[in-house]
This record gives C-alpha cells, sequence and structure tokens, in this order.
C-alpha cells in the first residue's frame, strides 16, 4: 500500500458542483498557479481557452515539468478562484472570458 505524503494539500473545489468535496492537490502547486492566474487577469480579462497557455509563460521549464500537467492544474485551481469570488467569467461572449474580481 503507498503512503500518503505529509505535504500539505489545498481542496479545490467547482462552482459547478456546490457542496462537493473537489480534488486537494499540493500547496506549492496550488500556490504557483494561483499566482500566475491572477497575474495574468491582473493585466486584462483573458479567454479561458488562452489560460493554460498564458499561465504557463509565467513559469519556468523546471516548475513547469515540476507541475505535471499544466492544463489540469490551471482549470482545477481556477474553478477553485471562482468559489472563493477572486475571479469570475464573464458573462454575454461566445467564449468564457475571465477577469478578476471587484
Amino acid at each position: 500500500m503507498a503512503q500518503l505524503s505529509a505535504e500539505e494539500r489545498v481542496a479545490c473545489r467547482s462552482p459547478n458542483a456546490p457542496g462537493g468535496k473537489g480534488v486537494r492537490i499540493p500547496k506549492w502547486k496550488y500556490e504557483l498557479v494561483r499566482s500566475a492566474i491572477l497575474a495574468e487577469l491582473g493585466e486584462h480579462e483573458v479567454p479561458f481557452a488562452e489560460l493554460t497557455k498564458r499561465v504557463g509563460a509565467r513559469m519556468s521549464a523546471a516548475e513547469a515539468e515540476r507541475l505535471g500537467s499544466l492544463g489540469w492544474h490551471v482549470t482545477t485551481v481556477k474553478l477553485e478562484l471562482e468559489v472563493l469570488g477572486e475571479i469570475r467569467r464573464l458573462s454575454g461572449s461566445g467564449r468564457q472570458m475571465l477577469e478578476l474580481s471587484g
């Protein structure tokens, strides 16, 4: 049986599944992706379809490699940031656009 790591984790939920447990990812991964998403959205609104590429451009090659699946982590953290109200989806456009809340 595999040993569970004592590494601190962050629960990431989805606004599409209120009350759900979500998934737990290592805190360092959450913080790395969260800071890149917030930095990108701090400059302008961003289409969700471009978010992974833009977040990846803010990381070193070593960070991206250590992270693993960039697209999965960006989507997972983005959803948690929506639940927390830190970012929001813009309505009225054909594609999903994101911006900082407030």
